[in-house]
């Protein structure tokens, strides 16, 4: 089971990293429509909104990243648990966060089910 934990954990971090670069793309293209635009004020107000997107998006990624560093380096009980939660929020990353929680889901299932078994 300790091989599950290990992938969910590099999965995690992957998730982060995915996330780390939609963010710094949002604040890309944001500045870049800006710049295409011509106007310094629209560029000022693109690249604030694109500097929103992209500390947004790196919020989301830290918790992942977190968890992904608590797995593989065996943090105790708590980290599963924010799997599980980040879980439900990554269902809405259509496809790969979708299959990621669903991984994470059967993963914490089977851990629990392991728990259990052992007196």
């Amino acid at each position: 089971m300790q091989k599950h934990v290990r992938i969910l954990g590099w999965l995690q971090i992957i998730l982060a990293v995915i996330d780390l670069c939609l963010g710094l793309m949002a604040f890309g293209v944001m500045s870049g429509i800006g710049a295409i635009s011509g106007d310094i004020e629209a560029f000022g107000v693109m690249s604030v909104i694109g500097g929103f997107a992209g500390g947004f998006m790196l919020l989301m990624a830290l918790p992942n990243l977190i968890c992904g560093l608590g797995l593989l380096r065996g943090w105790g009980g708590w980290v599963i648990v924010l799997a599980v939660i980040l879980g439900v929020f990554n269902l809405m990353h259509v496809p790969v966060g979708t299959a990621i929680a669903i991984y994470t889901f059967w993963v914490a299932w089977k851990l629990y089910q392991a728990s259990e078994a052992t007196p």
